[in-house]
C-alpha cells in the first residue's frame, strides 16, 4: 500500500558529500517522523537521523552531528539526508523509514525502503 524509494547513494571519497532521497508513495494520508537508519556489514542496524512530522525537531546519531543534515518536504512526502564530510566509516547500506497514516485503515504503520549502498574510499 505504502512504498518508499530511496536514491543518492554511490561511492565518494573520504571527505565528499551525497545527498540521500527517499519518496513515499501509495495510500497515505499523512506522513509522522521519518528517519534515516544504517547497517555496515556485521553491524546492527543504527539510526543515523530522525525528523518530525512538521520538520521542527531533529535528531542524530553522535558519530554524524554536525556532518549530516536530514530535511523533509512534506508537499512531495519525501525526505533528505544531506551527507558531508564523508568518512569511511559512514560506508554502508542506508535505509529509510517512515511512520505512515494509511488512508484506510487510519492508523499509523513502519516502513522501510529497500536501502541505498552508501561506500566511502580513503
Amino acid at each position: 500500500q505504502v512504498q518508499l524509494v530511496e536514491s543518492g547513494g554511490g561511492l565518494v571519497q573520504a571527505g565528499g558529500s551525497l545527498r540521500l532521497s527517499c519518496a513515499a508513495s501509495g495510500s497515505i494520508f499523512s506522513i509522522n517522523a521519518m528517519g534515516w537508519y544504517r547497517q555496515a556489514p556485521g553491524k546492527q542496524r543504527e539510526l543515523v537521523a530522525s525528523i518530525t512530522s512538521g520538520g521542527g525537531s531533529t535528531n542524530y546519531a553522535d558519530s554524524v552531528k554536525g556532518r549530516f543534515t536530514i530535511s523533509r518536504d512534506n508537499a512531495k512526502n519525501t525526505v533528505y539526508l544531506q551527507m558531508d564530510s564523508l568518512k569511511p566509516e559512514d560506508a554502508a547500506v542506508y535505509y529509510c523509514n517512515a511512520y505512515v497514516v494509511t488512508i484506510t485503515p487510519r492508523r499509523p504503520y513502519s516502513y522501510w525502503g529497500q536501502g541505498t549502498q552508501v561506500t566511502v574510499s580513503s
